[in-house]
Formats: structure tokens, C-alpha cells, sequence
């Protein structure tokens, strides 16, 4: 965390990483983590790559045999999270993507989790069409900038169930399918 005090990285508060960016605070991600019930071998797409902290801790939890395919809208802050993630020992597990996560990662879909670190207007449905059709899940708060609901999508049989699993805020999705 560029220019941070020695204490900042153990405060449960988002975090400033640069380009008028934030990391999430702990708890949030910790939660994310834990609702997306990730294990060994999952294919997982983050959308909001940052400093690549998030992508990390998931790919922690999908080795052996699983892969993070993280994006991340801002070129600079891709770098960043690149060399971070190679500094932590996770290269081979993680790919940084620079593009619109709104609309996903196509060309690695289908994705067992999807996991969104901003705020979307609604559900974008081109990340819910990149879930695999039975047992998927994915996470997006949505709501207006002020305040969101951390939203969870699974799949079943091809169809998408919704569930609120409560309030949040998330700086905004910025794409084709956020704000």
C-alpha cells in the first residue's frame, strides 16, 4: 500500500493502492471468500483486479489445480497487481487481465465463481451468461454509489437464483454493464 503508515494494512477499513483507487477492507473480503464456498480446482474470475490482493487470497484457497482470471480497467494498476501477485508466489495461478470486467472475461468462460469488488447498477447478465449452468455463483454488490446490496447469483439447471446477503459499499462498477 503505496505510502501508508506501518499499522494501515492491519486497520478493517479500505485501503488507498493508488490512481484514486482502494483495496477492500478485510472483513468485506473475508466475507466474499467465504460466501463464494471456494475450494481446490475452481476456475474464478474477479472483476476489479487492484493491487491484486483480492486475487491472492482466492487463489489460496482454489490450489491446487484452480485459476483466477482477475480484470482490472486501469493499465497502471494491472502492473502493479502483476508484480505483486508474482512477488507472492501466485503467477502461475493468477492471470491479469486490463479490460471492461463488466462484461467478464469471455474467451476463459464458463467460471465456477465470479467475484465483483464494485458496485453495479443491477446484476450485469454477461456475468451471470459466464457461469457455469449448474452450481455456479457469483457476487456483485448492486445499488447506487452511497449504498449497495452485496448481491448472490446461482446457478441451477441453467436458470439464476438471487439472493440479498446485505448491505455494503463498493466504489462503482465502470464499464458496459456498470455505471
Amino acid at each position: 500500500m503505496p505510502g501508508a503508515d506501518e499499522n494501515a494494512p492491519y486497520e478493517d477499513v479500505p485501503q488507498p493502492i493508488g490512481l484514486g483507487q482502494t483495496i477492500s477492507a478485510p472483513h468485506m473480503v473475508a466475507m466474499m471468500v467465504e460466501a463464494l464456498d471456494l475450494r481446490p480446482g475452481l476456475k474464478v474470475l474477479e472483476v476489479g483486479g487492484g493491487s491484486g490482493w483480492h486475487a491472492a487470497v482466492i487463489a489460496s484457497l482454489v490450489r491446487p489445480g484452480g485459476r483466477v482470471v482477475t480484470v482490472e480497467r486501469l493499465g497502471a494498476l494491472a502492473e502493479i497487481a502483476v508484480a505483486n501477485l508474482a512477488r507472492a508466489g501466485f503467477s502461475d495461478t493468477v492471470a491479469v487481465v486490463v479490460g471492461d470486467g463488466s462484461v467478464g472475461y469471455p474467451a476463459e468462460a464458463p467460471f465456477d465463481r465470479i467475484s465483483v469488488a464494485a458496485a453495479a447498477p443491477r446484476v450485469p447478465p454477461s456475468l451471470v451468461e459466464q457461469l457455469v449452468p449448474d452450481g455456479g455463483r457469483l457476487l456483485v454488490p448492486v445499488g447506487p454509489p452511497a449504498r449497495q446490496e452485496l448481491t448472490e447469483v446461482v446457478t441451477q439447471g441453467g436458470a439464476a437464483r438471487r439472493r440479498n446477503l446485505g448491505g455494503c459499499v463498493f466504489v462503482p462498477l465502470i464499464g458496459a454493464e456498470g455505471y
